[in-house]
Parts: C-alpha cells; sequence; structure tokens
C-alpha cells in the first residue's frame, strides 16, 4: 500500500507513524508547503519570545523521518484525480496513492475589513506567520489584536515579551464569552491588567488604515476611535484548509466532509484534522474540532481504517487546556458559558485570585459531575473523566478531590479550603 498524506502537522504525522507500526511494510509519503519537518505548532509563540528555538520544537530528530522510512515532500499538492488515483504538486511532480488522507489544516480566518492586506497586518497559524511576526515587528512601539480567544491572548503576551505595548479589541462583554464563565474570564483579565496590556471590551475592529508605504499606521474601532500602531494581530480564530479539497471532487461544506470512519465522497480518500467536517457529529460535540488533542486522535484513528480495521471516531469527554500569561486552564467535559437550567454549578475561588475550580453538575441525575474548570489547579484528565463517565456525584467528587490534583510538589494543596466552601453550600441549600 503507498499512503499519501497532504499535511504534516499533528494529525498527519500521528496517521503516519500509526500506519508505520500497523503496516510495517507500507509506502508512506508526506506532502507539505509549510515546512519540510513537522514541528510543534502550539509552541510558535515561546520561539518568538525566546523561550525556545525553532530545533527545540520539532519534536522528531531530522534523521528520524529515514529511519522510520517515511518519505517527505517540501512541495504544494496543487490537484486531485480521484479516477487515476493520483496528486499533482506544484513542482511539476505527479504522485500516485492507494489511499489518501487529507490532513490540511486551517488559515487564520479574515472578516474583509478595509486595509487587512496592508503589511504588518496578520493571523498566527503557522512557521511562515511567526517569521513575518519576527520581521514585521522589528522597532515598533504598538500592536492592536483583534479577538478574544485563544490566539488573541497568545500574541498579546508576545508582544508583551518584546516590550511592545498591545491593546486587544474584544467583541464580548468580557474575555472568550462564547466559552468561559464571567468568573473564569475575570481571572484572565486580571492577569491582563497584570501584564499591562490594554484591553477593549465590546469593542470590534472597523477599518485599518496605511500610511504611504502601505503599512498599517493605525485602526479605527467599532466606536469610532482611531488607535496609532504599526502592527495588527488578527486573533478571531481559524478556518478549514480546503485549497485542494475544493479544486477536487471531494465534497465540502465549510469543511472536507467526512462520516464516521473520516471517510470522504471519494474512494480510498479520507480527511482528519483541523480541515475534516463530520456530517452527523455525536450528541454534544461540533463538527469541525481544531484543536491539537483532537488531530491527533483523528489521525491515529483514520489509521486504524486505512490499514483495514474500520474504527469509527469517538473523541469521548471533550476536554482542553491552554495557558493565559501565568494562568494555567484545563476543561474537562461541559462547561458551557453559561450554566444550563438543568445544571448547577459549584465554583471556589483563592481570596487572591491566582486560582478556581469550578465543577458543573446535573441534580436531577443524582447530582453527577457533568464538567471541570480548573484555572491555576492541575487535574488528572483520566480521574476527571472517569468521574463523568461514570457519573459520579459531586459529593463523592469533593471528598476525593486529591486523587485528582497533579500540581508540583510544595504547591499548596487547596482540597481543604474547597471541601469548607462545599460544606457551607450543602448547609445553606438545608
Amino acid at each position: 500500500m503507498h499512503l499519501v498524506i497532504i499535511g504534516n502537522g499533528i494529525t498527519g504525522v500521528t496517521a503516519a507513524q500509526t500506519v508505520r507500526r500497523l503496516q510495517p511494510a507500507a509506502r508512506i509519503t508526506l506532502v507539505s508547503d509549510e515546512s519540510e519537518h513537522h514541528y510543534s505548532r502550539t509552541a510558535l509563540m515561546y520561539v518568538y519570545m525566546g523561550h525556545l528555538r525553532y530545533q527545540d520544537i520539532k519534536p522528531y530528530e531530522d534523521w528520524f523521518w529515514k529511519e522510520n522510512r517515511l518519505e517527505l515532500v517540501h512541495a504544494t499538492a496543487t490537484g486531485l484525480d480521484a479516477d487515476q488515483h493520483q496528486v499533482q504538486l506544484n513542482n511539476g511532480q505527479t504522485i500516485s496513492y492507494d489511499k489518501l488522507l487529507l490532513a490540511t489544516g486551517s488559515v487564520s480566518r479574515r472578516a474583509g475589513w478595509p486595509g487587512q492586506e496592508l503589511l504588518g497586518v496578520q493571523g498566527l497559524y503557522g512557521l511562515p506567520d511567526l517569521t513575518q511576526m519576527e520581521r514585521d515587528t522589528q522597532g515598533i512601539s504598538r500592536g492592536v489584536v483583534v479577538g478574544g480567544g485563544l490566539i488573541g491572548v497568545e500574541l498579546a503576551e508576545m508582544l508583551h515579551t518584546r516590550r511592545i505595548a498591545a491593546t486587544v479589541l474584544v467583541r464580548d462583554q468580557h474575555y472568550w464569552g462564547s466559552v468561559l464563565p464571567p468568573e473564569e474570564a475575570e481571572l484572565v483579565d486580571q492577569q491582563f491588567r497584570q501584564h499591562k496590556v490594554d484591553v477593549r471590551y465590546r469593542t470590534e475592529l472597523h477599518e485599518i488604515l496605511g500610511d504611504a508605504n502601505g503599512r498599517v499606521r493605525a485602526i479605527v474601532t467599532s466606536q469610532g476611535e482611531e488607535i496609532p500602531c504599526q502592527w495588527v494581530g488578527l486573533g478571531i480564530g481559524v478556518t478549514p484548509n480546503l485549497s485542494l479539497a475544493q479544486s477536487s471532487a471531494v465534497e465540502t461544506d465549510r469543511g472536507i466532509l467526512v462520516d464516521e470512519l473520516l471517510q470522504t465522497n471519494l474512494p480510498d480518500v479520507y480527511a482528519a484534522g483541523d480541515c475534516a467536517q463530520h456530517r452527523q457529529p455525536g450528541a454534544g460535540e461540533v463538527p469541525i474540532e481544531q484543536l491539537w488533542y483532537t488531530g491527533r486522535m483523528q489521525g491515529e484513528t483514520v489509521a486504524h481504517t486505512i490499514c483495514g480495521r474500520p474504527t469509527p471516531y469517538r473523541r469521548g469527554v471533550w476536554f482542553n487546556s491552554a495557558k493565559f500569561f501565568n494562568l494555567e486552564y484545563q476543561t474537562y467535559g461541559q462547561v458551557p458559558a453559561r450554566t444550563p437550567s438543568d445544571v448547577e454549578s459549584f465554583y471556589w475561588q483563592h481570596p487572591t485570585g491566582n486560582c478556581a475550580l469550578r465543577i458543573n453538575f446535573a441534580p436531577q441525575a443524582n447530582d453527577a459531575v457533568v464538567g471541570f474548570n480548573a484555572m491555576g489547579l492541575r487535574l488528572r484528565q483520566a480521574v476527571c473523566e472517569n468521574w463523568i463517565k461514570t457519573k459520579t456525584p459531586i459529593q463523592t467528587v469533593i471528598g476525593q478531590l486529591k486523587t485528582a490534583n497533579f500540581d508540583p510538589e510544595f504547591y499548596r494543596r487547596h482540597e481543604p479550603a474547597i471541601q469548607r466552601q462545599f460544606a457551607e453550600m450543602l448547609a445553606v441549600k438545608r
């Protein structure tokens, strides 16, 4: 079997490694136009901040690929002929395949603002974006970041480490308003204040203004305010990369449409990771999952199907993690920004505001826990997932909370304070 994978991100590389394990004799080719070797996309910010070098974010040494018989092609896939089982590349080469995996990832989203094509305006998704940001932020004094999500806070922190004043525009009334409850959002806002980042809530970008050289010189907000700046970071999310799929007979919507086996409408063609859109997502799941974790899971799952072991993709309990300056964040299960009417929420916060814990539970289902938000605390994923899967009552969870803690040694333990507050809540209810 010759497997061709378009994309060398976490999804494509995980699929390649899994197929190599399942079918040692398979021929595997990875095609990527972004970089010759796989790197950790989530670590790009730390290269800019000086914490890591580029070679430090490559999980595998350059000799790894040859030793594991993984062929690397540094080129752009420009065409797909499903009838002939061939992929055309921009270097004039044509590659034949037995199985094809589209793992093309995402591209930064743009909203059609006037001036968004000016020099000094960009998103942050891949290595070329890092190179552009290194170049365009040299010697500047102020940058504006558009967006109140994970990319936005990363860009603000990156500018902060270069002593570049940052203004962040957030259209919601608090940070990450579609995801975080107000209390957790306030802790993130506290990080912004501590690091002297100017955040404008209920404010959107209206226009980007340029100078005579075609470079950004200012932005105009939805409030009519003009803010001088020399760089604009667009952190409003990403969208599936469909450049190859849309030039072929592959069915697409917002992403490349796949079934539960991650198969497209074309024979022997699969899609996984950021670019895939599930035709029938599971209950409580979204059609497009654009996380490093789910990309890895989909890459491993589709590899089994490619190797003749049909395996439906099952994400399981939702989980994610992030870091907002000095504040770590973990979430497991269902903890929406607004608590549903059939769910109750227990929230504890340390008096200093440097850590907090939220546990959602269902009173009509024997008080079973349904989700966790941990801010500044580290909870073991396996333990929290098991509590959610087994519908463990919150009373039991609170009593066993220390089994989930994996803060470093000598960190202060907060379980006694959390248990006291929970007991007080129960006493009030009675």
